[in-house]
């Protein structure tokens, strides 16, 4: 999409009538303030249930905002002790107004959400909470719940594992907090019950069955740009039952993984670094005829069998333990590489998943079918009213504007911010890289000066953790292995002397205070490591440091031999590059414009291949339809 000089024009006007229609809504909500404050609590809550009749009988909720975020910050101040900074009314006032709400990390987005959360639940249409994890969603439906209990409103959470009674409870309460991946799943089994019972209508029952959840009304997506944007590029899926050759297909992904170190690149296979897709020569077909099979590929056909001999080698090559996935209780989980946390419930497709596991040498999981599936896209999309939260979107607004329509604001901080950016450092290899950033976090250690570093993956934290170890420096870890230690320990990474490894977003959602004293030293530092596929995610971890007026400071580091290289231009020309680097006396002057374009181009692949995706999903849902079909399902009923 062009933006040309009218279209930005008109954006601009758009952002400046908003502002100035928000200021003036803003000082009648302050307005307001003195006299909610006089209210007893049983006037507060008779407040409330006048607004809900109000709206209920035909008045604008944008008419209503004032009193009704007037009443939210008194409750809040009375049952949490915490009151909405002019800041926060700002930001809830574009959430109401179905955009997305950029606000600094540590500006307090859990608060500011629970303003249009409350005008939209009150119409009794219920208000869906999306967080990014099962922690943050029921950590912020009980924190912020007596304020909707304080105004008359029932709170329910859904987490992984919940029975379906406990669902369709929460799913009935005022307001819900849940993933995205729980509501997502949720609707698709809806789907599912709804085929096989006869209901056509949501919350509606049909032979016994009732559906979980309403029809979707209003969601508000926290880590707006994780979930909308950085995790569309997967759909959710529910599995249909497998076939009847489960026994022979595991037998070939457990015999293509024990054969797959016996082939060579370039004798036996040609490996496509742009397509990073594999295909057999003809010396590497005979290769495979030639090996030793059990009886049960006597049963498959050469291409068949072929087939699974490229995709072992795909897996052998591409898919790496501790970065990728992890083993955790004999079953391989995939780590999103993100956020750096497990996602649990879902598998690659293709067979990869399948020949994972075969490597891993645990269970092979039975390969399905697909029964349901939606989009990210598409699901968000099906509500009546959506906004979002999170600290890097002003990238991404074009995205957010084509795909889901929402305009993105940027909303002013609270307090000034203080962070300091200092020179970015580019090594020719990873190890003169790491060995640096031990030196700096040595020197850091000995000032007590509190320091975060984040990492890509699992394996780059537990190497750099052993490095720190070696020389001596106490440090935490955080990552995928330990989530459910997650936030205690992220909230004392700016204690005296404290150093953390994370990777990519680990303790996202949790605020780190500043130890005593900590302030007058420079505050917390964070040291990126390398650069991520996505430049927010950067942003989003330099962003833990300097909240909400704190000090604190930052520095990028790179080096040539980096995986954002060969992502962006392939193997051999990212190789090229690498001995051209280890050659030059000076890599930082050279290559760090290269290593910035590498992650564009990075960025702009991953978004076609969003684009792709929804293309693909709107033709064939189109088809489905236009055979009678409920388009979120892939069996006829």
């Amino acid at each position: 999409m062009v933006l040309t000089l009218t279209s930005w024009n008109a954006t601009r006007k758009a952002r400046a009538v908003w502002r100035g229609g928000a200021t003036a809504t803003l000082a009648l909500v302050n307005e307001l303030e003195g006299r909610v404050s006089k209210l007893s609590d049983d006037e507060l809550r008779r407040e409330s249930l006048t607004l809900k009749y109000r709206l209920r009988s035909g008045e604008h909720s944008s008419k209503l905002l004032p009193e009704a975020y007037a009443l939210v910050r008194e409750a809040a101040r009375r049952t949490v002790g915490l009151r909405h900074f002019d800041v926060q009314i700002l930001g809830g006032i574009a959430l109401h107004n179905d955009s997305i709400a950029e606000m600094e990390t540590g500006e307090g987005k859990t608060l500011t959400a629970t303003l249009p959360v409350y005008l939209r639940a009150i119409l009794g249409k219920g208000a869906h909470v999306a967080t990014v994890n099962d922690y943050l969603a029921r950590r912020d439906a009980e924190t912020m719940g007596p304020i909707y209990e304080q105004l008359g409103l029932t709170v329910g959470v859904i987490v992984t594992g919940m029975p379906v009674e406990e669902r369709r409870k929460s799913y009935h309460c005022d307001v819900t907090y849940g993933t995205a991946k729980e509501f997502g799943f949720d609707f698709l089994k809806d789907r599912l019950v709804a085929r096989a019972s006869g209901a056509t209508t949501f919350g509606v029952q049909a032979n016994n069955a009732v559906l979980m959840q309403r029809a979707p009304f209003f969601a508000l997506v926290d880590e707006a740009d994780s979930v909308l944007i950085d995790e569309a590029r997967s759909p959710l899926i529910i599995s249909a039952p497998a076939g009847d050759h489960r026994q022979r297909e595991i037998a070939c992904y457990q015999w293509s993984a024990a054969v797959a170190g016996k082939f060579d690149e370039d004798k036996h296979y040609e490996y496509d670094h742009k397509k990073r897709a594999v295909s057999l020569l003809p010396a590497g077909r005979r290769h495979a005829r030639a090996l030793s099979q059990t009886p049960e590929l006597h049963e498959v056909g050469l291409t068949e069998m072929y087939h699974f001999v490229e995709r072992a080698i795909k897996v052998e090559r591409e898919m790496v333990l501790d970065q990728h996935y992890v083993v955790k209780d004999g079953e391989v989980m995939i780590v999103d590489e993100y956020t750096g946390r497990l996602s649990e419930g879902r598998k690659w497709n293709g067979g990869i998943h399948q020949a994972v596991e075969a490597k891993e040498g645990v269970e092979v999981t039975m390969e399905s079918g697909h029964a349901a599936r939606v989009t990210i896209q598409e699901y968000f999309l099906r509500y009546t009213h959506l906004a979002g939260m999170t600290g890097t979107a002003v990238s991404s607004r074009r995205e957010f504007k084509h795909v889901y329509h929402l305009n993105v604001n940027r909303i002013p901080t609270n307090r000034p911010i203080h962070r300091d950016r200092m020179p970015d450092r580019v090594f020719a290899t990873g190890g003169q890289r790491w060995a640096e950033i031990v030196r700096d976090v040595e020197a850091y250690y000995r000032q007590g000066r509190p320091v975060l570093i984040g990492t890509r993956s699992i394996d780059k934290s537990e190497k750099l953790s052993a490095l720190l170890k070696a020389a001596g420096v106490p440090h935490e870890v955080l990552n995928a292995r330990h989530l459910e230690k997650e936030a205690g320990i992220i909230a004392q990474a700016g204690q005296q002397g404290k150093v953390t490894v994370a990777t990519n977003m680990a303790g996202r959602g949790t605020d780190i205070k500043l130890g005593e004293g900590i302030a007058d030293a420079g505050g917390l530092h964070v040291i990126v490591t390398e650069l991520h596929d996505a430049s927010r995610i950067d942003r989003q971890l330099a962003g833990r440091c300097g909240r909400q007026g704190d000090p604190g400071s930052y520095q990028q580091f790179m080096a040539i031999d980096d995986e954002i290289l060969v992502n962006a231009f392939g193997h051999a020309k990212a190789e090229r590059y690498c001995s051209n680097a280890r050659a030059a006396e000076d890599p930082a002057r050279r290559f760090r414009g290269l290593l910035r374009r590498a992650q564009r181009i990075v960025e702009r692949k991953y978004g076609r291949m969003r684009k792709v995706l929804l293309y693909h999903e709107k033709h064939r849902k189109k088809l489905q339809r236009e055979m009678g079909l409920d388009p979120y399902l892939d069996t006829p009923g």
